[in-house]
Formats: C-alpha cells, structure tokens, sequence
C-alpha cells in the first residue's frame, strides 16, 4: 500500500507510519462490510485525519469509490471514477466554500454517496472527519443515523459500503450512544514506538526523544506545535490555556470543584464518582479529558490502547487525560486562579 505524505508543519512533510492495527480493522470492513456506522473518537491530535487519509489510500487499492470530507479543513477527495459526479460535487463544493456553508459540505459528501450508490451499485466509502463540531450535537446524531440509512436503506442493491465517521469533540459521543445506530471506538495517541518513527523524520536538532514522549504522550499534533515552537512547551501549554480560556474556566468553579480538580491532576479517576460528574462532563467538553474510558480490549479500540493506569502520563482507568500538556496547563490556570 502507497503510504501518503502529510504536512506536518511549515514546510516539512513526513511519511504516514503506524497504526498498523487500524488500518487492519479498515481493510477488515471493506472485506467484510458494515451493519452500522463506525465513529471513532479520541483526543484532539491524535492522528485521526492521518488515518483516515490512509484509508482513503487503502480503499481505493481495494477498489472502493472513496469520498471523504472534513468540513473544518475545508476539504473534500473525490477519489472515484465517474467524471460527470465527480466534476458536480466539485462544484457543488466550490460554491458551498464561497459561501462558508460548511455544514452544507458535509451534506454534500452524503448526498454524492447516495449518487455513487445508484450509478456504481459496488463498492462505496464515505469518511467524514471533524464534522461534529460543525453540525452540533443534534445533527450529528441524525448524520449518523443518515448514513445508517445509506447501509440499511440504500437507493440501490450495492456490493459493499463502509462509513466512518471521526470527532475529537467529546460531547456528542453522549448523544449519539443513545441511539443504536453506530458502533462507537476510540483511538489514542500514538505508541512510543509509532511517535518515535515519526520524530525520527523531524530535521534539525531535537530534544531527548524521552523527553518528548513525556510532553506529548504520544500525540502527534503536539509534537508539531512543539517542533513549530522551537521546541518551547511553556509557549504550547499557553496557547491551551488561552484557546480554551482555561483562567476563565477555572474561576467559574466552586471550591469544592477546585479541590477536586487538583486532586485529578495526580489521578483523574478521582472525577469518576456521582457528585463530580458535572466536573468531568465540563472538562469532557474543553475537551480536557477522555470520560469513561473503555477496558483496555483491543476490539473496543481503533489500534492499540493506552496500556492500564500510568500516572505519569495521566492516564487512569476510567478517566484519562488528553494529553500530558492539557493537564500542566490546566494545572498552570488553577494556579493563576486563586
């Protein structure tokens, strides 16, 4: 399989590599097909759209006609062969882009599947990245349940349909379980050994890669913004604060939530209990935190879990923090919040 180039940061791009198990699970779908809709989640930066972008590429080798949107890029592939459709939707797209209609975007990609459905009756993929953010909590749910439309209701008999849906946005994850219409996996940070192939492409002089993975904890999109830095982490763990308004956040608490809060920066497990739930249900939508993690079985994963409890890295049994960063600059806001 063609491995794709990614841009990793201002003029640097690096080669995909790892997550060799979840590319498995893709080519597993395809063989076998789909009865629900896969939506993976994980923390920000994790590496889903680099996946995802694989999977395009892995697709196509299997003979799939591919359509793949992600709204907040603004970008959408059509990598299928019927050039009358393939030259609409792209219109189509350039006239949603003029108008910042990114909603219609993501709409669009459906709508193409459907056409695809009809005019091929063979192979069909649609992988939606990042559009949960875009459409909200309750739209994404009825997305979710159109594209279930497409598996189950399809205007065609079709040979094989795969739909994949990724979001690190935490809380429609709550909306969509409620119903019985996906399949719901998380990926995480990538492995020591997978972080460290891909700083191993980074040029110039880098710190102790032990170092790094204490930082990024195996995210990928830190290890950019650590790289576009200078390798600065105090100039990576302001910029969360001040994009999350994390000063802001911590001044709205009580002092009980505050006492908690420190307790779960050496252990976040301590939010899992009834009276701070709504804590935790806050730092879920910050997206802070990753709530209720599931058992460490890989068939509940996209790729390898984290491995149980490493305090170190924030991760606890049910509760783990994004990434080692997001807990210092939550640490760092409480400390400025008296």
């Amino acid at each position: 399989m063609k491995r794709v180039r990614l841009s990793f940061a201002r003029g640097v791009e690096v080669g995909f590599v790892d997550r060799d198990l979840a590319l498995k699970r893709v080519e597993y779908w395809a063989e076998h097909g789909m009865n629900v809709v896969h939506v993976v989640y994980g923390p920000e930066g994790c590496g889903k759209t680099a996946w995802l972008l694989q999977s395009v590429e892995l697709l196509k080798e299997l003979g799939f006609e591919v359509i793949y949107v992600n709204p907040i890029n603004k970008e959408v592939l059509a990598e299928f062969g019927i050039r009358e459709l393939r030259d609409e939707l792209m219109r189509l797209v350039k006239d949603a882009l003029s108008q910042n209609a990114l909603t219609r975007l993501t709409w669009l990609a459906f709508d193409m599947a459907k056409e695809l459905i009809k005019e091929t009756r063979g192979k069909v993929a649609i992988i939606v990245d990042d559009a949960f953010q875009i459409l909200g909590v309750k739209e994404s749910a009825i997305y979710v349940k159109a594209l279930l439309n497409l598996i189950e209701y399809p205007p065609e008999h079709y040979e094989s349909i795969v739909t994949i849906a990724a979001t690190s946005e935490g809380v429609s994850r709550h909306e969509i379980g409620r119903h019985r219409w996906a399949n719901l996996r998380v990926m995480w940070n990538m492995t020591r050994e997978g972080l460290k192939q891909l700083y191993e492409q980074i040029p110039g002089n880098k710190p102790n890669f032990d170092e790094v993975w204490r930082l990024t904890g195996g995210n990928p999109k830190l290890l950019s913004q650590l790289y576009e830095t200078g390798w600065n982490a105090d100039e990576v763990i302001s910029d969360v604060i001040n994009r999350k308004e994390l000063r802001a956040f911590a001044a709205t608490l009580s002092s009980s939530e505050r006492a908690w809060l420190w307790e779960a920066i050496d252990d976040p497990d301590a939010l899992f209990t009834r009276e701070r739930m709504g804590l935790l249900g806050k730092l879920t939508e910050l997206n802070l935190v990753i709530n209720d993690v599931p058992e460490r079985k890989e068939f509940l994963w996209i790729d390898q879990p984290p491995t149980g409890r490493d305090p170190e890295l924030g991760i606890g049994n049910y509760v783990a923090w994004q990434t080692p960063l997001h807990r210092e600059a939550v640490r760092r806001a409480l400390q400025d919040v008296k």
